[in-house]
């Protein structure tokens, strides 16, 4: 058997067993979506957002990709934020990332990792760049290292907030919170680092004034 065929099995198992549990449950589910957070994770699989919580389908919109990034020219992500915040009326923005990231760690080195890579991880060297004076002053490199994973998701909290986005919905609504979560692989807790209530004032060269 292939591997991926196994995964078909699995998926008809778990459905099967879902059913025998709660016959009702998928048609339940295709009929209502409405979460109260958006996810923008990593896209490692040591971090599945609805494991690592304990929340059911439906529950939380989530987002991954390399080293739980907020990129102003991302269209996917500005779609999926855009969605969530604008149309499901998510209540709170969860940016979380994760100690022992491979996309921190490689950021953090000066290897060249061709062309795509170093393009998107060039975001988190400019991180590097703002915190240089904390991060030279670490000497261990374990917790240098731990400590750009916090101050990366810092930053693309900030980053959300610059978004017309996420200002419109603090104008009209006052919603969402924002919140920085990094979760500990070797432990499995989610440590908060950082949040930004929902009406917060940032640099006003990043705030609009005719939303």
């Amino acid at each position: 058997m292939m591997s991926y065929e196994k995964l078909l099995l699995e998926n008809k198992a778990w459905a099967q067993e879902m059913v025998l549990d709660d016959p009702d449950y998928f048609n339940r589910l295709s009929q209502l979506q409405t979460p109260e957070f958006l996810w923008i994770g990593c896209s490692d699989s040591r971090v599945p957002a609805d494991r690592i919580t304990q929340t059911q389908p439906g529950e939380i919109f989530v987002h991954r990709n390399v080293a739980n990034l907020v990129v102003n020219t991302d269209v996917n992500l500005l779609a999926v934020l855009d969605y969530a915040v604008t149309h499901l009326k998510v209540k709170h923005v969860i940016v979380c990332g994760h100690y022992g990231c491979g996309g921190i760690k490689a950021a953090a080195t000066q290897s060249d990792m061709k062309p795509v890579l170093n393009m998107w991880l060039r975001n988190i060297k400019d991180v590097m760049r703002h915190h240089k004076q904390e991060l030279d002053g670490i000497a261990d490199e374990e917790q240098r290292t731990d400590r750009l994973v916090e101050l990366n998701v810092q930053e693309q909290v900030y980053n959300l907030a610059k978004t017309t986005i996420i200002q419109r919905a603090w104008k009209r609504e006052e919603r969402p919170d924002l919140h920085g979560w990094v979760y500990g692989l070797k432990d499995g807790i989610i440590k908060p680092v950082y949040e930004m209530k929902a009406g917060t004032h940032i640099d006003p060269v990043y705030e609009y004034d005719n939303l």
